[in-house]
Formats: C-alpha cells, sequence, structure tokens
C-alpha cells in the first residue's frame, strides 16, 4: 500500500475515487462528517447520489484521523478498516465513568494517593502484546442484534464478551499526581491492533493501579503505515475548498 495510490490531495476526482484525510472535530461523529462531506461533493458536482464512507469510527469525544472515501474507492474501505492505528490521550485516575469516557458522569471515586509514576510504568507493562478486553457496553458492538450503547442507554443489563487485541507500544508521560486526593491524570501514546477500545484499555489500566480510571482525551494520530493527522484537512476548511474547486 503506497500513499500516493489514494488519491489524497488535489486534485480530487471524487467519482472516480478518493481518499480523504480529515482531522475529526470534537463533538462531531464518524457519520457527521460523511454527511457535511457528501453533501457538498454533491452540491458542487451537481449530482444527486455520490457514495461515500469511512474507514473506521472515531468516537464524538474524540479527535484525529478519519479517512473518508468516495465514489469507487468506498470498496476499499473494508481495508481500511484492518489496518492497525495509534492514538495519543489522556487517562484521568481516580474516578470510573458507566461509559469509560466523558460521555457519561462519573459514578465512582477511589483514592489516588497511592499512585506513582514507579507504579504506573509497573501497570503499563501488564497491557504490553496480546490482552483479553471487554468492549465497553457504550459502543456499537452489536449485541442481540442492535449496538450495546441502545441496551446501555436503555438501561438494560448485557455481558459483552471479551476479545483478543494487540497492544504494540503503550508509553506514559506527563504524570500529575492528585491535589487533596483529588483525580490523578497521565497522558499516553498508544499503537495497537485493529479492534482495540481505548476506553477498555483505560479502564482496565485504572483497575490494574487500584484507582479507577476513564479516558478523559483522544486523539487518533495514525493509521496503518501510511495515514497521519499531520496531513489530514480541517474539516470547514476542507469544504470551503470543495465549495471552491
Amino acid at each position: 500500500m503506497k500513499l500516493n495510490d489514494w488519491n489524497w490531495q488535489p486534485p480530487y476526482d471524487f467519482e472516480k475515487g478518493a481518499c480523504l484525510l480529515v482531522d475529526k472535530p470534537l463533538n462531531y461523529t464518524s457519520f457527521d462528517v460523511v454527511h457535511k462531506l457528501r453533501n457538498a461533493i454533491q452540491k458542487k458536482l451537481k449530482i444527486k447520489n455520490l457514495k461515500v464512507g469511512h474507514g473506521g469510527t472515531l468516537d464524538p469525544l474524540a479527535t484525529g484521523l478519519l479517512l473518508i472515501c468516495t465514489g469507487t474507492f468506498t470498496k476499499r474501505l473494508d481495508s481500511l478498516l484492518g489496518l492497525e492505528k495509534a492514538y495519543t490521550g489522556t487517562i484521568t485516575l481516580g474516578q470510573t465513568t458507566p461509559s469509560y469516557d466523558g460521555e457519561t458522569v462519573v459514578n465512582q471515586t477511589f483514592d489516588t494517593q497511592h499512585l506513582t509514576e514507579t507504579l504506573l510504568e509497573q501497570v503499563r507493562l501488564g497491557f504490553m502484546g496480546e490482552i483479553s478486553q471487554i468492549p465497553p457496553i457504550y459502543s456499537a458492538v452489536k449485541k442481540n442484534g442492535k449496538p450495546a450503547y441502545e441496551s446501555a442507554r436503555a438501561g438494560e443489563e448485557i455481558e459483552i464478551p471479551a476479545r483478543q487485541v494487540k497492544i504494540h507500544e503503550f508509553s506514559l508521560s506527563n504524570f500529575q499526581p492528585s491535589i487533596n486526593e483529588g483525580a490523578a491524570t497521565v497522558d499516553f501514546y498508544c499503537h495497537c491492533s485493529k479492534g482495540t477500545y481505548i476506553r477498555s484499555l483505560a479502564n482496565d489500566f485504572g483497575k490494574a493501579a487500584q484507582s479507577g480510571a476513564w479516558l478523559s482525551a483522544l486523539r487518533r494520530v495514525k493509521v496503518g503505515e501510511i495515514f497521519e493527522v499531520k496531513n489530514a484537512w480541517q474539516l470547514d476548511p476542507l469544504i470551503e475548498f470543495i465549495q471552491n474547486f
């Protein structure tokens, strides 16, 4: 796979096929981005139907690299879904939320006075390589024929089976210990296999550190070996470019 094979830079041929690298804004769903770009392209080209899809969902509270394929390139989406991903973000320790991120409010608090950089480094080592994790109940994983988040939001109790994923790299930085018994935070970088839920990684990390944790920031910085967020469009300038090209 080569970057030049993906028509990722102007001039674009949206009907023949293009792959748009987008830096997804905070609080946008991946479908929001697809919808806005499809509408802009169809209006510009004066066509009623254009296939547009994304190559791997980002949660609304995450930012970063979202791959959008148009036209015949939508047939390549499956190949993108299977690629490894890399993320940066922040884990908040000493608290948990039902969704493992900021979508839901804190439901439990824990002591963090025992946390040190040495302890967190020991915990980190336990999450390298092949690990088993359970996706969050607030996720799009299908259970009984519908997304798990629908059941979770309805207050239904569901069980999601564990899955095997692989953590190729997981590093910590900028540990901020708690002040007056408050929450602590630590930044991270994670390079992982497809299907890895970073929210579950944060939750499991908190359990291992005996402090609880939730994912308070997430940014996807790379997909596969060739797609990087540094090469991505901001959404509004991309729509403006489409309108004026």
